[in-house]
């Protein structure tokens, strides 16, 4: 689950520093409980990654954790949400982004209280949402897309762990969530409905493979490889014959039920090879990263998430990806 608030992340990341470092072996990435992230135990319990010639550790964490694990140089990489590769620079933990994993295709959602039937009922009303992280993004696109702007709303910071209890109160009109808690509102409240969600704004939300610049420097083959056979596990979701196989594997790692667990799966579109291809195409709209991370890095400005433009085209290297068949 993409998780807890990044203002948190400085008194975390110091917290985390002073623990003893990881031992170094190989290519060390972290990881969280998000379907495209979740995907490369695939890797690992089929020992592609052995298979390929790369000794790759696979560290287990929650999402913010897993962030200050790389900022504190104790990985070699981070599966993390494009926008915050960009805050986690800002605070001095540069990245080199290069693979594209998947961008959220519904998991996130505006979700309205019964009676709020579309975007346009919340003008004037309370919306619940963790500023300045991702649905506060999918939140502004929703206006926009309505023909309004957050002056039409009064927004109500909200841990996103929170939503599901205050949405039920009825001291909002609305709330922005993603899975699962997103899920779980829906659940809780009787007659909630989904108001906008990330499927209605394809390509805000990407995620992707973060990587210390310094390890991609000294390992540009390890990392080639390590990419392939990301794509290999997307392959094998995908594949009719093999599908069952990963949903089990990836449901097991976040202690689901595999039948429940693929009902959210399409929530999350896995990037193919062809498609990472034509995402790190540069151009201003959301079907290019190039495109999508500008957008997130003013969003970023705009909120004073940051003072610095992180200027999303120096984090961006396509080259790996490029070079795959």
């Amino acid at each position: 689950m993409r998780s807890p608030s990044l203002r948190r992340f400085a008194t975390a990341l110091l917290a985390f520093a002073s623990l003893a470092p990881f031992a170094q072996a190989g290519l060390k990435v972290a990881y969280s409980d998000w379907p495209g992230f979740t995907i490369l135990e695939v890797a690992k319990q089929k020992d592609w990654f052995k298979q390929a010639g790369i000794d790759v550790d696979l560290v287990w964490f929650d999402y913010l954790p897993s962030i200050d694990a790389f900022s504190a140089n104790k990985v070699d990489a981070v599966t993390v949400v494009a926008t915050d590769a960009l805050v986690t620079g800002a605070s001095g933990g540069k990245s080199k982004i290069i693979a594209l994993l998947d961008f959220s295709e519904g998991s996130d959602m505006i979700i309205g209280k019964p009676g709020i039937e579309s975007i346009k009922d919340l003008k004037g009303q309370k919306v619940g949402i963790e500023v300045t992280l991702v649905e506060h993004l999918l939140l502004l696109e929703a206006l926009k897309a309505n023909g309004m702007t957050q002056a039409d709303v009064q927004l109500v910071n909200t841990s996103t762990n929170e939503t599901p209890q205050t949405l039920a109160s009825g001291s909002v009109a609305a709330v922005g969530a993603w899975y699962p808690v997103s899920g779980q509102a829906l659940k809780q409240v009787a007659g909630a409905k989904k108001l906008f969600t990330s499927a209605d704004a394809k390509g805000l939300i990407y995620d992707v493979l973060a990587v210390n610049p310094t390890s991609y420097a000294s390992h540009k083959e390890e990392w080639g490889k390590f990419v392939a056979i990301y794509y290999k596990c997307v392959a094998y979701l995908a594949d009719p014959a093999t599908r069952d196989d990963a949903v089990k594997i990836m449901a097991a790692k976040v202690g689901a039920n595999a039948e429940d667990y693929a009902k959210n799966i399409p929530g999350t579109h896995f990037l193919t090879l062809a498609e990472a291809k034509k995402a790190f195409v540069k151009g201003p709209g959301l079907n290019s990263i190039y495109g999508s991370m500008s957008n997130g890095n003013q969003f970023n400005l705009d909120n004073n998430v940051y003072k610095e433009s992180q200027k999303p085209e120096s984090y961006l290297v396509p080259s790996i990806v490029a070079g795959l068949k």
